[in-house]
């Protein structure tokens, strides 16, 4: 009775509470974990707090999914390493697509619920890059990209050092994704979490403090301006009667308010990461130098609200999920010898859509994604080659850069919110399609008018 008054306080349903409730609780649980000494207790230590957060947020049968996959790319590991990353990868997907079918999770996310596959969409990742990088440790050193030599592993890790990286701290429930190599070191003080390495322990309540101040904002935004652009209205009778740049406004209101509810429950894994440890980075090269903490943070909010560039979205926005993609999926699918084109860049947002699911809102979104950066690389092409004494031309160009991400970026993302299909093509032909339109006329006028060499190689050339 409890939980039920206090859920309906704050509007969300019981499960969405208890989830709320044992996510929070992730930060307490990984300030403790500075307190247990490294290695083996510290491995124990992150399993059994990802199984019970799991067991208290979703249930018994939550942590056997997540089981499933652990166990598939373990046994991929231990009985064929030369193809254990390519079978874990299918056999991981798999599994995750079969969960997302039979429980369509999106509807219940979109109508407040929540599932445990959120949760097994994290670990998918995490347990097909352990197998990947192990397979990696099998390819000679001058075969490999700068991350595949990081990250590869050359030893098997242990069972338990296994379940500790994929449920450390409950890290799994919203992420980030993190690399094996850096959570074995971080557990045994390796690397530059040694006592040998450069500069003092870093201190991390600052930044902590900062992530949960960042979520307190980021949650109060989204319960003030969620309830006045409820996604309903792309299918109501007087959303129709609107103008043009009216429904523009609502579908850029509408997304920049469903935006917050993401940045709330990164800022939260953000500092969880943090008062860890594992969030922990490195210095920078200033004077003093202060402590980076770029592997916790999944997203920069004024990068995404202000982006100059459709190109800087990945780099910005789930900036961990986005950065597996581009190591497993995008510079893999790389010819040797040959520059990657609009081929990688679709196959990495398909293989994104179908890892968020299979609702024909996904799908679209991710296409337009892919035509969307496609596009935003033209204008860039040009305004890179605008010589420097021409400088009102390139102002423009920028301008032109970020006026055409704020637009197709918003039109685009009401695929990702509303889901079915229905919905997508009814609030997208509210607009005439020119969300999809702008980029397709973009790639073909770039076919057309091909710039010349960007101004700034002729004079490094010379220099």
């Amino acid at each position: 009775m409890e939980m039920e008054s206090m859920a309906a306080s704050i509007g969300v349903s019981v499960p969405v509470l208890r989830f709320l409730l044992c996510f929070a609780a992730t930060v307490p649980f990984s300030f403790l974990c500075r307190l247990i000494p490294r290695g083996l207790p510290k491995h124990l230590y992150s399993a059994a707090v990802g199984l019970a957060l799991s067991y208290l947020s979703f249930g018994f049968s939550s942590n056997l999914h997540f089981l499933v996959p652990m166990f598939l790319g373990y046994a991929s590991m231990l009985l064929y390493r030369p193809r254990c990353g390519i079978l874990t990868f299918f056999l991981g997907f798999g599994y995750l697509i079969g969960c997302h079918v039979y429980y369509m999770s999106g509807d219940a996310w979109k109508e407040g619920g929540i599932d445990a596959t959120g949760a097994l969409m994290v670990l998918t990742l995490k347990v097909i890059s352990c197998a990947v990088n192990y397979n990696d440790g099998l390819v000679k050193e001058e075969a490999l990209r700068e991350a595949q030599k990081k990250y590869r592993l050359i030893k098997l890790p242990s069972l338990i050092e296994y379940v500790g990286y994929c449920l450390c701290c409950g890290s799994h429930f919203a992420g980030p994704v993190y690399e094996m190599k850096d959570y074995l070191d971080w557990a045994e003080g390796k690397g530059i979490w040694s006592t040998e390495a450069k500069g003092p322990s870093p201190s991390p309540y600052v930044a902590t403090g900062r992530a949960l101040l960042q979520a307190g904002i980021c949650m109060a935004m989204y319960l003030n301006l969620a309830p006045h652009y409820p996604l309903s209205n792309f299918t109501n009778p007087s959303y129709r009667e609107w103008g043009f740049w009216k429904k523009l406004s609502y579908q850029y209101m509408s997304g920049f308010s469903a935006r917050w509810k993401y940045y709330f429950i990164w800022s939260i894994s953000e500092s969880s990461i943090i008062i860890s440890g594992l969030g922990f980075s490195g210095w920078t090269d200033s004077s003093p130098p202060k402590p980076r903490w770029d592997r916790a943070k999944n997203v920069d909010i004024l990068g995404v609200e202000f982006a100059k560039s459709a190109v800087v979205i990945p780099a910005v926005w789930n900036i961990q999920v986005s950065t597996w993609l581009r190591h497993y999926v995008y510079e893999r699918l790389i010819q040797n010898g040959k520059k990657p084109g609009f081929f990688q860049l679709l196959a990495t947002q398909t293989v994104s859509a179908v890892w968020h699911g299979l609702y024909p809102g996904y799908i679209i979104f991710f296409v337009q994604s892919a035509l969307m950066i496609a596009g935003s690389r033209v204008i860039y092409r040009w305004q890179q080659a605008v010589p420097p004494t021409m400088a009102l031309v390139k102002n423009v160009l920028v301008f032109m850069n970020f006026a055409y991400t704020l637009l197709v970026l918003n039109y685009s993302c009401i695929g990702f919110m509303v889901l079915s299909l229905h919905e997508t093509l009814a609030s997208y032909g509210s607009v005439y399609y020119v969300g999809t339109i702008l980029p397709i006329v973009m790639i073909l006028l770039g076919k057309v008018i091909k710039p010349g060499r960007p101004a700034r190689s002729k004079a490094r050339k010379e220099e």
